[in-house]
């Protein structure tokens, strides 16, 4: 092996050259570690590495954090109209709670509260809130006494429950994927309700191959080391980190200004690690982990204890604290869907009001949709998605829609941007590295990003706000070619386009998607799977108006629908509901699109645009002459593919409006067996968590329409459809619509339900202490609404149990499998009846007694012929089978497909007669022999209902409301075309800088190949002064390694020409260097 191993050196390093070879060697490595700033050494830029050593700590493998809420039982968040000190905070209390002097003998009931003390800097300055315990009233009727009376006094804004948050971070191993986990489960009993930053999923589509993970040095991927060179390194940015703490003396941070504690622990050190982390992506200057701001400023607001509790009054303080300290960039690795907890949000819109950007993880619950967190999915906020390191989404990563806007509007495309989120290397709670993945981890890339990017433009001032951040991240996004809107947003972050963009940024507004074509697939998913037609429900798209101008701002006029008369465009009918008031920094433009009248056998593509005018007031402190408000001219190019409208018997009309979810109730999920994550809050919508049924049955050749009004707004639906399809309904049903309904179907409209349990005793079964809280939660309903949906169907006799059912079963030759469902039990025995039966396990038993009986000729499936000219009827027991979020178990698209094959030629699908195939008779008959279901006692439906009244224990509808109309704008038509690629960068650049390259559309590409970042080639006065006193000097560092790598250099010349020298004029003899190089070639053989 010696003499092998001796040959193939000398192959490769002949004797003469091993000493220009060395040195060569030498002054490369010398070079690239020599000029990142404070002995940083990543490797060079857009080259993907691996800096792990064998003396540094490291995971194995990965961590992910989970993220549960629940409110405080008695504690309540009073917040005022303004800020007061806290003497004057107490009195308004105090005089809120003595009722008025006529009936001052409320108070002697009243003397059970209190104040609960905060002890945390921002207690002594002027607060916006208060938190109250009401624990020593004495019944339930006192506390809503005190809390109305809080509400009435007119320097109180609203009267909230207080809230906790309990974070729990699990590891998982290396060797099983490059991105997270399988479903893990929960131990002991359900945590409390809110989940978010964290929760996996057991299924996804596609497929990825296994790899040993490897964790990455965000910084040279991105290319940040080029941004140090040119001195920038987040000096003069003031960064918050929201998180677990930090150990004073930690050795990868130099600049932290501030540690404070918002928990009632008494530490700021960091037992657990992950604020940790976070901190050190941002701003670490570690050698092998370095953050990509490492002069950044760095304020540590410690908000989660060490069993990570927290609640929203410690979060409502350290935002108080954040906007005094004048915090430039604020990241919150946390979130949840509570976007209802309104204290949260509103404070949140007061610091990006205040001029902080905060960037917010988008959650870790893919790859289901409808799954983003709050804050991430607010206008104001920059969500953030995570990709790997091959530029894929990650399968963590939560994907859109927003859910704010259901049941009768439409999604946000969420998230803003997304960047690297999966085995990325960063700071350890002691000392060394380790490897994270999640969108939290994501978040904080950004955060550094935009502190480093922030750092380089001060001189700017103003100009530089949260909204133009937003606005430079999102337009110089990299487009990923196989990713739709509701997984990437924007795209990848790029640093450096997002730096050339920032030093040229002029005030503007701009939209968010910039353009419209809704034929552009896979990007405009679902628009782009789908036609628009004549007679349909309106098509909405939501876009985001981001206003860089101001903190505020309006649309002037209307906005304005220009179709262009030689493309289809007079075929479009355009309507628009916006905001009025465009603050903070943002706004809605929602877009209904319909097709005309004469459009109805036209087929083709129909284009145009939206001009919109938005209005700033001018800055505070500008001269007169420039004291005029800023203007921004908007236009969105639109295109559309327009059919001919389908056949009745291929359109699908889904009930959106009677789907509810969490929040703000105790929506239980619809599968019993899953643990982890009790709560139904993922919108139950085609585009969320039954996207794969809208795959399949688009892939039929069905259309589907969302309606998220009561039935009664259609006109006539049997005439334009086959089939309602109701999905999992948790609301109740006006009597209008009872009536409403009965008579369509008399009338040919056919109905489809895939119902889910309901039983009372299960409910109460399932509630759970929340230990954090002391506080009980109890569910709302149960899967579905079965009681509602009885009395949907006891026209036609037919009604549901409530026995909780689970187990597998076949139809035909089709493997099918019970979740949680409920039994038929009243069902008419006609001959246009069919029944299906299965042996299935009583899951409700299993839950309450832990016995297992099985429930024999359970019948699952009805279907009644609809006579003469009647529609179709058919009942299926369980829903589980539709949705993405509890399809462990084989799907049940082709029983939809059948059942919608049946409606539209009325003969029974030969797969429900075959002989094994178990045909059944209901328990019950038509005269509802078999008792029904009843309402829960104590139900708080009434509480989040759109159709019983408000009152306790309601069981009294409300007065059906309005219908929404969309009310056709004017047309002003042109006479041009449009081009063919419809994007253009959203942001108008200075005069002077060159225009920025679009984003890869390549649809082809797999794989994006991470290239090489071109240098930045800029010219910058020596030093700048912004308004805000702010001074950089723009300076490339001097580097000794740099200077000793030339000289290295140098020397390898002068070896080389000697050796010509000792070749060609002394051949029987090697001169004394040439001597020197052979001992030193032998002495490496020999080693």
């Amino acid at each position: 092996m010696s003499v092998l191993r001796s040959r193939v050196s000398a192959v490769i390093f002949p004797p003469p050259l091993l000493c220009i070879a060395l040195i060569f060697v030498s002054s490369y490595f010398t070079a690239i570690s020599s000029s990142s700033p404070d002995k940083m050494c990543p490797s060079s830029p857009g080259v993907i590495s691996s800096l792990v050593s064998p003396n540094e700590e490291q995971d194995e493998g990965g961590s992910y954090v989970e993220f549960t809420t629940s409110i405080v039982p008695d504690h309540y968040l009073i917040h005022f109209q303004s800020y007061h000190l806290k003497g004057d905070r107490e009195k308004i209390i105090v005089s809120s709670l003595m009722d008025s002097p006529t009936n001052a003998s409320h108070m002697e009931n009243l003397q059970g509260w209190h104040l609960i003390p905060r002890n945390n800097p921002s207690y002594d300055l002027p607060s916006d809130f208060e938190i109250i315990d009401f624990h020593g009233l004495n019944n339930e009727r006192l506390k809503k006494r005190a809390v109305e009376l809080l509400r009435r006094n007119p320097a109180v804004k609203a009267v909230t429950p207080e809230r906790s948050v309990t974070r729990h971070i699990h590891s998982f191993a290396a060797e099983l994927s490059n991105e997270t986990p399988p479903q893990h489960a929960a131990a002991g009993a359900p945590p409390p309700p809110q989940k978010a930053a964290g929760s996996t999923r057991s299924r996804h589509t596609g497929s990825r191959r296994l790899m040993k993970s490897v964790a990455h040095q965000v910084t040279s991927v991105l290319g940040a080391k080029q941004l140090w060179d040119l001195g920038i390194t987040g000096a003069g940015v003031k960064v918050a980190v929201f998180d677990t703490g930090l150990a004073r003396n930690h050795p990868h941070f130099k600049r932290v200004k501030e540690r404070t504690n918002w928990t009632d622990e008494k530490t700021l050190d960091d037992l657990l690690g992950h604020g940790t982390f976070v901190a050190g992506v941002i701003t670490s200057s570690g050698e092998k982990c370095p953050g990509l701001a490492p002069d950044a400023e760095l304020y540590i607001f410690r908000v989660f204890t060490d069993k990570q509790v927290s609640y929203t009054s410690w979060f409502l303080d350290a935002f108080n604290y954040a906007i005094v300290k004048k915090v430039h960039v604020l990241n919150l690795s946390i979130g949840g869907p509570d976007f209802m907890d309104q204290p949260f949000v509103d404070k949140v819109w007061e610091l990006t009001a205040n001029g902080i950007t905060m960037i917010s993880a988008i959650g870790n619950d893919g790859p289901l949709y409808g799954t983003h967190n709050n804050p991430a999915d607010q206008l104001d906020v920059i969500g953030v998605g995570g990709i790997n390191f091959e530029d894929d989404i990650a399968k963590f990563s939560s994907r859109g829609m927003t859910t704010w806007e259901l049941p009768s509007g439409y999604g946000r495309v969420k998230p803003d941007i997304v960047t690297y989120g999966s085995y990325v290397r960063g700071s350890s709670n002691v000392e060394g590295c380790r490897s994270l993945s999640g969108t939290s981890v994501a978040s904080p890339v950004v955060a550094g990003a935009v502190a480093l990017l922030a750092s380089g433009v001060l001189h700017r001032g103003n100009v530089i706000n949260p909204a133009s951040i937003k606005q430079t991240l999102m337009s110089t996004a990299t487009r990923l070619p196989l990713a739709n809107m509701f997984e990437q947003g924007s795209g990848k972050l790029d640093l450096h386009r997002a730096y050339h963009a920032l030093l040229a940024y002029e005030p503007q507004a701009s939209l968010s998607p910039s353009y419209l074509d809704l034929t552009e697939c896979p990007y405009f998913w679902p628009y782009c799977t789908q036609g628009v037609y004549h007679g349909s429900l309106p098509v909405l798209v939501n876009v985001t108006i981001l206003n860089g101008m101001g903190v505020s701002g309006r649309i002037v006029g209307e906005p304005i629908w220009h179709p262009y008369m030689s493309q289809g465009g007079s075929y479009l009918e355009l309507s628009f509901k916006y905001s009025k008031l465009l603050w903070p920094w943002s706004g809605y433009l929602a877009i209904a699109i319909q097709v005309s009248e004469e459009g109805k056998e036209w087929e083709g593509i129909a284009q145009g645009h939206v001009t919109v005018v938005i209005e700033s007031p001018a800055p505070v402190g500008t001269t007169e002459e420039n004291s005029k408000p800023r203007i921004s001219n908007l236009t969105l190019p639109i295109r559309v593919k327009v059919i001919p409208t389908p056949p009745k018997h291929k359109r699908i009309l889904w009930d959106q409006f009677h789907n509810l979810r969490y929040p703000p109730g105790y929506f239980p999920r619809d599968a019993l067996s899953v643990t982890n994550d009790p709560l139904d809050w993922n919108g139950d919508h085609p585009h969320t968590n039954f996207k794969g049924m809208y795959t399949a049955l688009r892939n039929a050749g069905y259309y589907l329409e969302v309606l998220g009004q009561p039935f009664t707004c259609l006109e006539s639906p049997h005439k334009s459809y086959g089939s309602l399809l109701i999905v999992d309904p948790e609301e109740e049903f006006f009597s209008e619509e009872i009536f409403f309904l009965q008579s369509e179907v008399k009338k040919g409209l056919s109905l489809i339900i895939f119902a889910d349990w309901y039983n009372s005793t299960v409910m109460k079964k399932i509630q759970f202490r929340d230990d954090s809280t002391r506080g009980m939660w109890i569910p709302v309903t149960g899967g579905c609404n079965v009681p509602a949906l009885n009395d949907l169907l006891s026209p036609w006799g037919i009604s549901l149990g409530d026995t909780v059912l689970e187990g597998p079963f076949t139809i035909g030759h089709n493997a099918m499998h019970f979740v949680s469902g409920v039994e038929i039990m009243n069902f008419p025995r006609k001959k246009a009846a069919t029944l299906l039966s299965a042996t299935l396990k009583d899951q409700g038993l299993s839950i309450l007694e832990k016995k297992s009986l099985e429930v024999s000729d359970a019948v699952i499936l009805g279907l009644l012929n609809g006579e003469h000219e009647n529609g179709n009827i058919a009942v299926y027991g369980d829903s589980n089978c539709l949705d993405d979020a509890h399809m462990e178990k084989p799907d049940c698209y082709w029983l939809l497909e059948a059942l919608l094959e049946w409606v539209a030629t009325n003969k029974v699908p030969a797969v429900f007669t075959q002989e094994s195939t178990r045909l059944a008779t209901p328990r019950g008959s038509a005269s509802l022999l078999q008792s029904s279901p009843s309402r829960m006692d104590g139900s708080e439906l009434w509480k989040f209902s759109k159709v019983l009244e408000n009152i306790p224990g309601s069981t009294v509808h409300q007065p059906i409301p309005e219908c929404i109309k969309w009310d056709v704008f004017d047309p002003q038509p042109l006479n041009r075309t449009a081009p063919t690629d419809l994007y253009k960068p959203p942001l108008k650049i200075m005069d002077g800088v060159p225009s920025l390259i679009p984003p890869s559309r390549a649809q082809g590409i797999r794989r994006l190949q991470v290239q090489p970042v071109p240098p930045l080639v800029l010219t910058e006065p020596a030093s700048d002064t912004n308004g805000n006193g702010w001074k950089r000097t723009q300076q490339r560092p001097f580097s000794y390694g740099l200077l000793f790598s030339y000289l290295l250099m140098v020397c390898a010349l002068i070896i080389l020409c000697s050796q010509f020298y000792c070749r060609f004029a002394h051949r029987r003899r090697l001169c004394r260097l040439g001597r020197i190089c052979n001992a030193l070639h032998n002495t490496i053989r020999n080693v």
